[in-house]
């Protein structure tokens, strides 16, 4: 399996227009950019997982070609408001040649986006339903979606678990926590995990996965070769930030602390602080696995 990470930032992509946060500012001035979170994965299809606002920008920059399928993680528009744009696909295609490309989500999730784009179903996308705990339907690499939370605008949520020969890939895509079928994230070789803040905040309005809530899950999951991060956000408050009384700046509850010092990790404002921070964080939590913060565009095999 090959892996590209299209995007890696969060709902709204980074730097976020109109904001001057410390976090915004040193990504300017890295010239540092997060899409919204998207995977292209090479398997026994190529796939796309998740189809969000950003689709054309990362298509032309990592230089797609083919999409045999589309796999929707839920119903949040920086997750699949981007399906539209394959329309362009298909009208580059001559009629004769084109089939709808095969597009999965659960039953709650095309409620909410059949009423967006039904009118792309039977000419543009073909409706596939998923079913956590089943594998899924139509497609020759193995996927098996698994319920997570996300909150309750979110409610079909899924995760994905694919496999090809003996390698497993587990995708948590955006939760809060597991809803069961944690068999299913049993020691994957790869785990792809949400790392939306640094620390936990004092109220989790998003329902989103910090790194520090997602420790314990990676410690009992236990990946065996390596974790990557992905829908990084700006939304920790930087000490000293004039910015942190914005909506999205919420406090911690009892932040990550070095266990030598006592005192807090510092809040990462760019991909290398990051890279250093994550790194910091496993080993302080006995975690002897690999942990790699992804970039845009970065490319892997597994």
């Amino acid at each position: 399996m090959k892996l590209t990470f299209l995007g890696t930032g969060s709902a709204w992509s980074l730097p976020e227009i109109g904001c001057d946060c410390l976090i915004c500012r040193q990504m300017h001035k890295n010239k540092e950019t997060r899409l919204r979170t998207s995977l292209y994965l090479e398997a026994q299809e190529k796939l796309l997982i998740d189809c969000g606002p950003d689709i054309v920008r990362q298509w032309w920059t990592i230089g797609l070609r083919l999409i045999h399928g589309v796999l929707i993680t839920h119903e949040h528009g920086d997750h699949y408001l981007g399906l539209d744009e394959l329309v362009a696909l298909r009208r580059s295609t001559a009629p004769g040649n084109w089939n709808p490309i095969p597009t999965y989500a659960t039953e709650s999730g095309w409620e909410t986006i059949e009423l967006r784009f039904g009118y792309l179903l039977d000419k543009t996308l073909e409706k596939r339903l998923v079913v956590p705990g089943e594998p899924v339907p139509g497609l020759q690499t193995r996927v098996i979606p698994f319920k997570t939370y996300h909150g309750p605008m979110a409610k079909g949520a899924v995760g994905y678990r694919f496999e090809e020969g003996v390698k497993r890939l587990v995708y948590t895509s955006d939760l809060l926590h597991l809803e069961g079928q944690e068999d299913i994230l049993d020691q994957p070789d790869v785990l792809v995990i949400q790392s939306h803040w640094l620390n936990e905040p004092e109220f989790n309005r998003p329902s989103l996965l910090s790194l520090q809530r997602a420790l314990p899950m990676i410690r009992t999951w236990k990946p065996k070769e390596k974790v990557f991060l992905v829908h990084i956000s700006d939304a920790d408050q930087v000490p000293g930030d004039p910015a942190n009384d914005y909506l999205k700046k919420i406090p911690p509850k009892d932040p990550l602390k070095d266990p030598e010092t006592g005192m807090p990790y510092p809040i990462p404002t760019s991909q290398a602080e990051w890279q250093q921070v994550a790194e910091r964080a496993f080993r302080d939590s006995g975690i002897d696995i690999p942990v790699q913060v992804a970039y845009d565009g970065l490319t892997v095999e597994i």
